[in-house]
């Protein structure tokens, strides 16, 4: 058991202690020695690793206080997904805050990253540049909106860097809908066969 924080209701009617755990552990007997110092009500809570960094704050990998502590109400569910979708590295000292979970801000910047990254080609994909070359996306630059293409200039492969408004292809969101389509077009087949 680790303590963390302990505290009187206003009422002094009864005294809260956080504590965290590596299981569920039965307090009982600690209860009841607590309630004959105290001689008021006791009440053990155990918490997680995030609300134990809520609760004892700190600075995160950005410098700045944590989020959690300073305006986060309660936790999102945080993904790897998340971390891919932003091109993070998946090293998970990297992606990890000082709760040695996911770190939530990668939530905060979902939104952002899904509607930038709608506006990219994938990498792997034919595009066309405004000039007529004709070259297979090598790697994109999300926040800056620049594409880095292979194209073949006098027989030899070259690299060569683009901004997406320069591009012809079709966006990220019409491939999806139409995979969507394509796979709903085939379930409706199946149920006129039936």
């Amino acid at each position: 058991m680790k303590l963390i924080d302990a505290e009187y209701t206003f009422d002094n009617n009864k005294v809260l202690f956080y504590f965290t755990a590596d299981g569920r552990i039965d307090f009982r007997e600690l209860v009841k020695d607590l309630a004959a110092v105290f001689r008021t009500r006791i009440e053990l809570r155990q918490i997680g690793v995030r609300d134990e960094t809520k609760i004892l704050g700190g600075i995160g990998s950005c410098g700045r206080p944590l989020c959690c502590s300073t305006f986060l109400s309660e936790f999102a569910p945080v993904s790897i997904r998340m971390a891919k979708e932003q091109n993070l590295s998946l090293n998970p000292t990297k992606i990890s805050g000082v709760c040695g979970r996911l770190m939530c801000c990668l939530k905060n910047e979902e939104e952002t990253y899904e509607y930038l990254n709608s506006k990219l080609p994938g990498i792997g994909d034919t595009v066309t540049t405004v000039t007529g070359l004709k070259g297979e996306v090598s790697s994109v630059n999300v926040l800056r909106q620049k594409v880095k293409i292979l194209v073949d200039v006098d027989d030899e492969k070259e690299l060569q860097e683009y901004d997406v408004s320069e591009l012809k292809f079709k966006p990220r969101k019409q491939k999806e809908k139409k995979k969507g389509m394509d796979k709903e077009q085939k379930q409706l087949e199946t149920l006129e066969k039936e």
